[in-house]
C-alpha cells in the first residue's frame, strides 16, 4: 500500500472535503465512515478508497479485512501516518481505518413497492445523532423503507453516519424534493399515514398497523408541520406523564415502530435484548 505522511496529500485534502462539505458529498456521490465495521458491512465494491493507519495496520498485519481490499481489487488502499489519519478524521481518537464510501442508490418506487410496506417519513429532523439513532432503530423495527425531506440534516455526515451504525447501507433510504407530494403518491398506493402528534386524543397503540403503514415524525422543536400534519390519515399520540409535553424525536419514532413491530408480530430473525 501507498503510504502518506503530509496532510497536504491531495488525498488527504479530498477527504476532509468529503467530511466538512455536504454538497461535495452530493456531488460526488461519496461520503466517509469510520471503524472495522463498515469493512465488514459494505461491499468492496460500494468502497471507494480505504486509509489505515500506521499503529492499525502493524497492528493487524494479515489478520483484518484491509488485507482483503486490497487483493480485491475493488480500490485503492493507503497508510497514512497517525497524524494524518488524525486531521482526516476530525476526532479526538481515531479508530484507525477510514473509507470512502459511494453512497447507496435507492428510489422512492422501490420503497412503495415493497410487500406490505412500513414506511418512516422524516420532516426537517435536525439533529445528526437522532437522524442516525432513528435510521439504526428503523432497521430493528423492520421498517422496509425512510423517506427524508430536504431540510432534514445530511444523513451522510460524519456523526449521522456514526450513529446508523451500519445500518445507513442496510435500510433503503429516499431524500424527497416534495416531501408532501411524496406522501401523496405513498396514500395513492395504498399507504396508510400515521402522524406523531403529541396533542391528538388517539393512542397509537389503539392502531391496527398490519397493513400498509407509514409514520411521519416531525421537527425536534417544532413538531410537524400544519400543511403535513392535514396529509395524514390519522393522527396519533403518544401519552405523557409529569409535566412533559412531547419526547425527543428519536425516541418518539422508536415507539411508534416497534408498537407497528409488535402488532405485524415481527420477530426481527436475530437477536433480542
Amino acid at each position: 500500500m501507498e503510504k502518506i505522511e503530509s496532510t497536504e496529500n491531495k488525498r488527504v485534502k479530498h477527504v476532509i472535503k468529503l467530511r466538512d462539505k455536504g454538497r461535495a458529498r452530493r456531488e460526488e456521490g461519496l461520503f466517509i465512515a469510520e471503524g472495522k465495521r463498515w469493512l465488514y458491512d459494505a461491499a468492496f465494491s460500494d468502497i471507494s478508497e480505504l486509509y489505515v493507519s500506521e499503529s492499525f495496520a502493524k497492528e493487524n498485519e494479515g489478520t483484518g479485512p484491509t488485507d482483503d481490499y486490497e487483493r480485491s481489487g475493488k480500490g485503492e488502499a493507503f497508510i497514512v501516518t497517525d497524524a494524518v489519519m488524525k486531521k482526516m478524521s476530525g476526532t479526538e481518537t481515531p479508530q484507525g481505518v477510514l473509507a470512502v464510501l459511494k453512497m447507496p442508490a435507492f428510489s422512492f418506487e422501490e420503497l412503495i413497492k415493497k410487500q406490505n410496506p412500513l414506511l418512516l417519513f422524516l420532516e426537517n429532523i435536525q439533529d445528526p445523532g437522532n437522524l442516525g439513532t432513528i435510521m439504526r432503530t428503523a432497521e430493528g423495527a423492520g421498517v422496509t423503507g425512510v423517506i427524508m425531506s430536504r431540510d432534514t440534516t445530511d444523513i451522510y455526515s460524519p456523526k449521522a453516519v456514526r450513529s446508523t451504525m451500519g445500518s445507513l447501507l442496510r435500510v433503503p433510504h429516499v431524500i424527497a424534493e416534495d416531501f408532501n407530494g411524496t406522501i401523496e403518491d405513498a396514500k395513492a398506493a395504498g399507504i396508510r399515514m400515521y402522524a406523531a402528534l403529541p396533542d391528538s386524543k388517539k393512542r397509537y397503540d389503539e392502531c391496527d398497523y398490519r397493513a400498509s403503514s407509514a409514520f411521519i415524525i416531525g421537527n425536534e422543536a417544532n413538531g410537524i408541520k400544519d400543511e403535513t400534519a392535514k396529509l395524514a390519515d390519522t393522527p396519533v399520540g403518544i401519552p405523557m406523564g409529569g409535566k412533559l409535553e412531547s419526547l425527543n424525536a428519536a425516541m418518539a419514532a422508536g415507539i411508534l415502530m416497534y408498537e407497528a413491530a409488535r402488532k405485524r408480530n415481527f420477530s426481527g430473525g436475530t437477536e433480542t435484548i
